[in-house]
């Protein structure tokens, strides 16, 4: 048996990877909120992983709010950056294996083609600078880790950009949304089974990686296809970033080129069309049930 421990238990990515873990009998996990464990406490830490022995252990605790962080920004570098300190450490003394979830904000959203895992790192926001600083942290203190990094993340857990949606067109009659920010949404359910076939596979070609859907579309786009798919009476309409002034600033393009994580794991790329349309109808099915 494989022992996997999940920080950042209560958060979408950590619930979808609860949902499908039953799929991957070999694995056995243990998932821990913030109040279980707190990652920024090196004693609790070092504590813990000395009571049990894990072999991976996936770090999706982050402070994540983006805007918010601009103000908060102590609270957002103890999490993303001792956070990831610690259980980089601990991992090392522990000999575990640690995959840790990172962010299209680490760069700066001036290139012109998808982001490769070597391109320069720019963030421009609190939220992206704390990131790549945890990312750092790992990268020099452990040998054993993939750091992957992902965009645009939404499922059928926790608050996220199409539950957002879903629930404003029965709110709304019109809405704009901004046509100025390219990326690529992410199925949490997609990258919850990557991360588990990287650790059922035992793969030992660590580093950093991209992971997300398929194609390349606006905020705009992806509200777009959310009311279409989802059968909505909404008006939509485009707009510009200096319409919404935010806290933090956000790049203008962030996709993120995932060959490299493609062929690790011989995978088949997701469209994001077809990613969209499996959460609508889990989302449908948990209203339903």
């Amino acid at each position: 048996m494989i022992k996997v421990l999940v920080t950042g238990g209560k958060g979408q990515l950590a619930q979808c990877i609860q949902s499908i873990s039953n799929d991957y009998p070999s694995l056995d996990f243990v998932f821990l909120g913030s109040n279980d464990l707190d990652i920024s406490n090196i004693n609790e830490v070092e504590d813990y992983f000395s009571k049990n022995n894990f072999d991976y252990c996936i770090n999706c605790a982050a402070y994540t709010a983006v805007d918010k962080a601009e103000e908060e920004q102590e609270l957002a570098k103890k999490v993303n950056i001792t956070g990831a300190k610690n259980l980089a450490i601990t991992c090392k003394n522990k000999d575990v294996v640690l995959i840790h979830i990172s962010t299209d904000f680490v760069f700066d959203g001036t290139a012109k083609l998808p982001y490769t895992e070597e391109d320069t790192t720019n963030p421009i926001s609190v939220y992206g600078q704390t990131k790549r600083e945890g990312e750092l942290e790992i990268t020099s203190k452990l040998p054993q880790y993939f750091i992957i990094r992902t965009s645009w993340l939404y499922s059928e857990f926790a608050g996220n950009f199409v539950k957002t949606m879903l629930r404003l067109s029965k709110e709304k009659e019109e809405l704009s949304v901004v046509d100025d920010q390219t990326g690529c949404p992410t199925y949490a359910k997609d990258l919850a089974a990557v991360i588990l076939k990287i650790i059922n596979s035992q793969s030992k070609k660590f580093g950093i990686y991209h992971y997300s859907n398929q194609g390349q579309i606006t905020w705009y786009d992806f509200a777009k296809e959310i009311f279409k798919q989802s059968k909505a009476n909404i008006n939509l309409y485009k707009t510009d970033s200096n319409t919404f002034k935010t806290l933090a600033t956000r790049p203008k393009y962030s996709v993120l080129n995932t060959s490299k994580i493609h062929s690790l794991l011989n995978l088949e790329p997701i469209q994001w069309e077809k990613s969209l349309d499996k959460c609508l109808k889990a989302i449908t099915f948990d209203q339903n049930s």
